[in-house]
């Protein structure tokens, strides 16, 4: 996406200023389900960006007798977020399925460009002071003074990749508290319904060197901005457990 660090400055914002919803607290499933929702409204909202008109359309479509998430973006982005709050144990599961109608030839996870991509689930993190330097710590502090909210910090991008290898994992081209990781890449499956799994615990490591601290937001996005092309994408129930 273009200009993406005031863009995930806007969508870390809105996560401080969503109320948390009462679903947060009942489970593990502090997800809300897209196949038992009656509306997006039901714990997601709309993430749009002042910079960017044209935006990404999501509905809730039946596909084989179960409610899913439909994304269709042409030249645009736009997203979904659900505010949670999950403290990781040892191990921490985040699990979905989704499908994609196919990629985008100029993408590419490693070029401001190239940043876009047909589906996309990201989780945002609370930001630790600890692990952060002097410089990063009194720059926030100045934003939250304007902002009067404490801002997130890192987030993990699991991306339906364009040219990226399985299992690689990037630095976004906008930001380094955004790492890119390729769970499904390529045409090959597009048009199958995908199942992923991953270990955040383990990916935050491997991302960023340490353990993770509180998750305070997941979403969805298909953006388009960037190469201008067009795909569909569908998004089923994400699903978070410790095992």
């Amino acid at each position: 996406m273009s200009s993406l660090v005031p863009v995930f400055t806007l969508l870390l914002l809105l996560l401080t200023t969503l109320p948390a919803p009462a679903w947060a607290e009942a489970s593990d499933q502090s997800v809300p389900p897209f196949s038992a929702m009656t509306s997006l409204d039901d714990g997601w909202a709309p993430l749009e960006f002042p910079s960017i008109d044209k935006l990404s359309r999501y509905t809730l479509v039946d596909e084989d007798g179960v409610q899913v998430v439909r994304a269709e973006t042409d030249g645009g982005a736009s997203g979904l977020i659900a505010r949670v709050s999950i403290v990781p144990r040892d191990r921490l599961i985040l699990r979905w399925r989704w499908k994609v109608s196919g990629v985008f030839k100029a993408g590419d996870a490693r070029k401001k460009s190239g940043d876009d991509y047909p589906a996309r689930i990201y989780v945002a993190f609370q930001f630790d002071p600890d692990s952060a330097g002097f410089f990063e710590r009194a720059k926030r502090k100045t934003a939250e003074l304007l902002y009067g909210d404490a801002l997130p910090g890192n987030a993990l991008n699991y991306i339906w990749a364009n040219k990226l290898p399985v299992g690689e994992i990037v630095t976004n081209p906008f930001t380094e508290q955004t790492m890119m990781i390729a769970v499904t890449s390529g045409d090959e499956e597009a048009g199958q319904w995908i199942t992923v799994e991953r270990d955040i615990v383990a990916d935050y490591k491997a991302a960023f060197g340490e353990a993770p601290p509180e998750i305070m937001g997941i979403g969805i996005m298909s953006d388009s901005d960037n190469t201008g092309e067009s795909a569909t994408a569908w998004y089923g129930d994400i699903l978070v457990e410790h095992p």
